[in-house]
C-alpha cells in the first residue's frame, strides 16, 4: 500500500504537478500564485506584455465559495451538527403543549369561581332577611337578646354600666345581669362572626365559591346552636320581660353561634351591594325608603321595591320563628333555620353571573 503511494507522488512530481500538504493554500490562491510566478507564460508584443488566457477549471472556481475545513481537527473531535428536523420536532412539540391544556377545564370550577349579578340575587337576598327575622325571634323570645341588631345590645350594655352609680352608696346594684351577660357575648360573637367576611375578600366576595361556603358555614353555626339548646334543656319563652329562661353555659353557647352567623350573613350581604345592604339592620333601610324619589311612583323600580321586600320579610321571618317556637321549641325551630340556611347556599349556584362584555 505504501509502495503505490510513494509510486503515484513520484509521478506526480515528474510531472511537475506539486502536491499539497494538509496546512498548504486553497487551490485557488495556488493558482494565482503559479500564474503570478511564472513569467515565460508571458509574451512581449510591441513593447506591450500581454499574458496568455489560463482556462481554470470551474470546480476549482466553485471552491473558493466553500469555507476552509481543518481536517486534522475534524478527525480529533468530531463536531456536533444541529438537527434541523430535531428542533422542529421540539418547537412544534412545545407548541403542542402550550396550545392544548393538559386536562380539559372543569366547568363546575369556573362556574364556582365565576361572579354573581347582583342583580339576578334578589332571591338569596330576601332569604337573608327572612333569616334575620326568624333568628332573632328565637332568641328574644328565650333571653330578650337580639343575635343581629347589636345597636339594642350595645344600649343595654350601656344601660347596665349607668345602673353602677344608682342609688346611695352602699345600697348599688352591682351585679352582672343575665341579660346584660348574653348581650356582651352577642357583640363579641357578632363582631367575630362578622370578621369571617375577610376569607371572602381573599376568594372573592362575590364568587359563588365564597356565597355557598360563607351561607354553609352559617347553617352550621345554626346547627350547634341548635344542638346546645337542645342540650341545654332550656324553655323556649319567657314568661317575663326581665326574666330569661336561658340562663346555663349551653344556652350562652347557642346566642355565641346565632349572633356568628348572623355576623357573617350581614358582612356577606353588605358585600354584595345591593339594596338589601346587610339584609340585618333594616333602620338605614327605612330612612332610605322614605326619602326615596320613586317612593310614590307607579311600576317597578329597585331601589324602592327591595327595600319593601327586605322589610316586608323581616317582618314574615319573625312571624314564623315565633309560631315555630310555640309548637316545636327553640331546637327545633333552629333545626328548620339550619335547613333553611342550607337551601339558601344551594340556590347561590344558580344566581346568574355577570354578562360579559
Amino acid at each position: 500500500m505504501f509502495s503505490g503511494l510513494h509510486q503515484r507522488s513520484s509521478s506526480l512530481k515528474a510531472q511537475a504537478i506539486p502536491l499539497l500538504t494538509l496546512d498548504s493554500e486553497s487551490p485557488s490562491s495556488f493558482l494565482r500564485s503559479t500564474a503570478s510566478s511564472n513569467p515565460a507564460s508571458s509574451s512581449s508584443v510591441d513593447g506591450n506584455l500581454y499574458h496568455p488566457i489560463t482556462k481554470v477549471d470551474p470546480i476549482l472556481e466553485e471552491l473558493e465559495e466553500f469555507e476552509n475545513i481543518d481536517i486534522q481537527a475534524m478527525s480529533t473531535t468530531p463536531g456536533k451538527r444541529d438537527s434541523p428536523m430535531s428542533n422542529y420536532d421540539a418547537d412544534q412539540e412545545q407548541l403542542s403543549l402550550e396550545s392544548k391544556p393538559l386536562t380539559p377545564p372543569n366547568n363546575l370550577l369556573a362556574r364556582l369561581k365565576g361572579e354573581v349579578d347582583p342583580t339576578e340575587a334578589t332571591l338569596p337576598l330576601t332569604a337573608y332577611c327572612f333569616m334575620t327575622g326568624f333568628i332573632d325571634s328565637v332568641s328574644f323570645s328565650a333571653a330578650f337578646v337580639w343575635c343581629g341588631f347589636q345597636t339594642g345590645n350595645g344600649t343595654q350594655l350601656a344601660l347596665a354600666l349607668a345602673r353602677l352609680f344608682e342609688g346611695e352608696p352602699g345600697q348599688r346594684d352591682y351585679s352582672f345581669h343575665n341579660a346584660d351577660q348574653l348581650a356582651l357575648t352577642s357583640i363579641l360573637c357578632f363582631a367575630f362572626g362578622a370578621s369571617f367576611g375577610r376569607i371572602g375578600d381573599k376568594i372573592g366576595c362575590k364568587t359563588r365559591l365564597w356565597l355557598m361556603l360563607g351561607t354553609f358555614l352559617q347553617s352550621l353555626f345554626t346547627m350547634v346552636a341548635a344542638v346546645t339548646i337542645w342540650r341545654g334543656g332550656e324553655a323556649s319563652i319567657s314568661d317575663s320581660r326581665g326574666d330569661a329562661v336561658w340562663t346555663n353555659a349551653l344556652s350562652y353557647v347557642c346566642v355565641a353561634f346565632l349572633s356568628m352567623s348572623l355576623g357573617l350573613q350581614g358582612i356577606m350581604g353588605k358585600r354584595v351591594n345591593t339594596q338589601f345592604t346587610t339584609t340585618i339592620v333594616l333602620t338605614t333601610t327605612w330612612c332610605e325608603l322614605m326619602t326615596e324619589p320613586s317612593l310614590f311612583k307607579r311600576g317597578f323600580y329597585p331601589a324602592r321595591d327591595h327595600k319593601i321586600l327586605a322589610i316586608v320579610v323581616l317582618f314574615i321571618g319573625g312571624f314564623t320563628g315565633r309560631c315555630l317556637v310555640d309548637q316545636i321549641g327553640s331546637a327545633g325551630t333552629l333545626g328548620v333555620g339550619c335547613g333553611i340556611r342550607f337551601l339558601i347556599a344551594l340556590s347561590w349556584y344558580f344566581v346568574k353571573g355577570k354578562a360579559t362584555a
